[in-house]
């Protein structure tokens, strides 16, 4: 894959606005640290010839030396000018490709970020957009370089010698060339980097995720050595990424160094033969190096930019399409307990797999509902779909008899109250962890979480911390049990007071004891809202108001949990009898 595919370049096409002025001082600095080094030279160049061949008349030297002197102070303030901006169009730029990036996987929400490998999406907003910094640090400011330095040296050597002019004339499109024809192969080098990157960073994150039942299976030691050959193959696209970012520099090296032997030669022969003064002939000789500096560091900070294009086609890989093409809903949430209306409500996912298929469903405002059927049945989706993270390939579906697609998405996710089946927990204390920058719902804060927390059931264990509430969690909650995990996901729900209620299996993987007391808060919780419950445990049927079966996406009956319930006991009775 090339590097500099036409999407990368359209992404850094709208970066340029976001560097904004300090892009542009860092341009404009960097131009002039190139004209300040060709204006050196010549400098230098006639305070040599005043030092070497005085004359008659000797010219005064202390004004020669004050312009040498004031042109490397400029060329230092030029320098420290474009890296100063240079860094600050960089972090400006940084900001915005994070900021987009976070939009961006907010807007996809969690069902279809499922559907890609976390370590590779790990690597696009830390390695991705790191690597798309240089073009401002050093890039771009190389670029103006590049453009005004030669250009100002031409135009003094082409009036001092025109055969030096036509050798450094001929040099440059040589150079050129031997830096395209290098520089494809790097790219594409580049972009293989990036590709393995990615799979490497997937790969052992998977294997990292899956350790505990690799050691049980016996397996960690395949699984080693996957990881080991995914990172030998990583370090051989790098070296070769290197090698090529290598080999177009020396070509570079080679044709300007050739090129100044050239010019040397030339001049060389015309002073012995007196065909050109030493002023003028040593002015061509201190130019010509600096006509070439500049392209020979273009030279090498490509390798910069081929690496930071095959960033941005990662990051626009992350970026592009489209999630909902549905106009954003603008009507406010429901602040009571809402009823739902699912209205021919199918769903087929890019793949062609048809999670739920012609789906009619009514649920009362107030009513709790459990969702039960087979690995598949379309479950997950119905929440998925409440939750906002899908939206209907066909149907609608109704809130208060309002379409949820004109609802605001983000006051209505507000209202909701979300208990996974496995809770995720960030850094922070446990308090931050319930709250979860949430206003308190009434009253004083302090007193809101402390009754969170009790009916969550897990007071007495907060209140047994050293710092109770402000207890800082272990990394993802592994200080805490199964049960005390939920527990905590359940005070966060009543901190959220929404009012509708979106459960998947709240006791799975639990015993008897921590079932009963989230079940029991669970009923506290579900008071004066609406409840949707995808139930697999009996316990948690027991409940509900009604039980919705589903099969194959189809919505095949609708029963009363004491139906469900016995019939999963018939099976158990007669198996004893």
């Amino acid at each position: 894959m090339p590097a500099a595919s036409p999407r990368s370049l359209a992404l850094l096409a709208t970066l340029a606005p976001v560097a904004g002025r300090a892009g542009r001082l860092a341009g404009l600095a960097g131009a002039a640290v190139g004209l300040s080094s060709v204006a050196s030279a010549a400098a230098l160049a006639g305070l040599v010839d005043a030092i070497v061949f005085p004359g008659p008349a000797p010219k005064p030297l202390a004004p020669g030396l004050a312009l040498l002197a004031g042109l490397a102070v400029a060329r230092a303030l030029a320098s420290w000018t474009s890296e100063r901006a240079g860094f600050a169009a960089a972090a400006a730029v940084r900001r915005h490709l994070f900021a987009r990036l976070l939009a961006r996987f907010s807007a996809l929400g969690p069902v279809r970020l499922a559907d890609r490998r976390l370590g590779e999406l790990a690597a696009v907003p830390t390695e991705a957009v790191d690597a798309v910094a240089p073009l401002w640090r050093g890039w771009n400011p190389a670029m103006a370089r590049a453009v005004a330095a030669p250009l100002a040296a031409f135009a003094l050597v082409l009036p001092a010698d025109r055969i030096a002019a036509a050798i450094l004339a001929a040099a440059l499109p040589l150079l050129i060339w031997f830096s395209i024809l290098a520089g494809k192969g790097a790219e594409e080098a580049s972009g293989r980097q990036w590709a393995s990157l990615a799979r490497l960073g997937g790969h052992l994150l998977d294997q990292i995720r899956g350790l505990p039942e690799l050691k049980l299976a016996g397996t960690a030691d395949r699984a080693l050595a996957s990881v080991k050959a995914a990172a030998e193959s990583y370090g051989r696209e790098t070296m070769s990424v290197l090698r090529l970012a290598f080999l177009s520099a020396l070509v570079l090296e080679f044709v300007a160094t050739g090129a100044i032997a050239g010019v040397a030669v030339a001049v060389g022969f015309r002073l012995l033969w007196g065909e050109m003064d030493f002023a003028t002939g040593f002015l061509v000789l201190v130019l010509a190096p600096e006509f070439f500096a500049p392209l020979r560091d273009i030279g090498v900070r490509r390798h910069g930019r081929i690496e930071a294009l095959a960033a941005l086609d990662r990051i626009a890989d992350v970026l592009d399409g489209d999630v909902s093409t549905a106009p954003p809903g603008v009507a406010p949430a429901p602040t009571a307990a809402p009823a739902i209306r699912f209205e021919g409500v199918r769903l087929v996912h890019a793949d062609g797999r048809v999670a739920l298929d012609r789906l009619d469903l009514d649920v009362a405002a107030g009513e709790k509902i459990a969702l039960i059927g087979p690995s598949g049945a379309g479950k997950s989706t119905v929440l998925a779909l409440l939750a906002g993270f899908l939206e209907p390939t066909e149907g609608r579906i109704l809130i208060d008899g309002r379409p949820l697609a004109e609802i605001d998405r983000r006051a209505w996710r507000r209202a909701l109250v979300h208990l996974p089946q496995t809770p995720a927990f960030f850094e922070g204390s446990i308090a931050d962890n319930v709250v979860m920058d949430r206003p308190a719902p009434e009253g004083d804060a302090a007193a809101a979480l402390a009754r969170a927390l009790r009916s969550a059931g897990i007071d007495d264990v907060v209140a047994r911390l050293p710092r109770g509430a402000a207890t800082p969690l272990a990394e993802a909650g592994r200080s805490l049990s199964g049960g005390e995990a939920r527990r905590i996901a359940l005070a966060r729900a009543f901190w959220a007071a929404g009012p509708l209620v979106l459960v998947d299996e709240p006791t799975a993987h639990l015993d008897a004891a921590s079932e009963a007391r989230i079940l029991d808060a669970l009923a506290d919780l579900a008071v004066g809202r609406t409840m949707v419950v995808v139930a697999h445990r009996p316990a948690t049927l027991a409940g509900v108001d009604r039980v919705v079966v589903l099969e194959a996406g189809r919505l095949a009956r609708i029963a009363s949990p004491a139906t469900i319930l016995a019939e999963r006991r018939a099976p158990e009775e007669a198996a004893d009898a």
